[in-house]
């Protein structure tokens, strides 16, 4: 197998190798385009997305400075998507991100992880394993997702958290290592923070 292939199949490889090197720099040398555009370029914006990321749905917004370290090559994103500033993805992987999630400033996406042996580490040896982030998802600020991760759709993590296994859809979940907190249930069709609650007008607007 080649390294690309092996960096394909989710294996350990050799992130420096000539070919995959070859491939990745003229995306990354790019990167720059976007964070360069003003905030109103909207057309732009999109149309740089639409180009670079393996794909991307309409209505996405990303607010730079944006980071990926193939510019986005491997993400695959939905519709409606958000991301707040400094959005970092280490996206030697594949990455899935469903229609309408929300990101807050500062997230990291990582799938890209380096094997504990120090003979293996020494010399950069990397694999990289998909992030999957369904749809409706809230992601707090500074959060960091590490590699292999799905998270279930309509679920929050909580600001600061960092996500090393799984959540289920339908939660909410903090911490470091990130954890169920709770069920997302009839309380949050009550109140929207703390114990503040929706008033009538809000619920006429939005109609639940």
């Amino acid at each position: 197998m080649t390294q690309k292939e092996r960096m394909m199949a989710g294996l350990i490889y050799d992130p420096g190798d000539e070919d995959i090197l070859r491939e990745q720099y003229p995306y990354l040398g790019r990167l720059k385009e976007f964070n360069d555009l003003p905030v109103d370029a909207e057309k732009e914006r999109n149309a740089w997305m639409q180009e670079m990321f393996a794909e991307c749905g309409e209505g996405c917004f990303i607010q730079p400075p944006f980071y990926a370290n193939w510019s986005g090559h491997h993400i695959h994103m939905g519709n409606r998507v958000y991301a707040n500033f400094n959005f970092t993805v280490v996206d030697d992987g594949e990455v899935y991100i469903g229609d309408a999630v929300m990101f807050g400033p500062n997230v990291t996406i990582a799938t890209a992880g380096h094997p504990v042996l120090p003979q293996l580490r020494k010399d950069g040896i990397q694999y990289n394993k998909e992030v999957h982030i369904q749809r409706n998802v809230w992601i707090g600020a500074n959060v960091v997702i590490l590699p292999g991760v799905t998270i279930g759709e309509n679920s929050v993590i909580g600001a600061g958290s960092v996500v090393t296994k799984d959540i289920p859809a339908n939660v909410v979940a903090v911490g470091s290592p990130c954890r169920v907190l709770r069920p997302i249930g009839e309380k949050d069709r009550k109140t929207f923070f703390r114990d503040e609650e929706f008033d009538e007008e809000a619920r006429e607007l939005w109609e639940f």
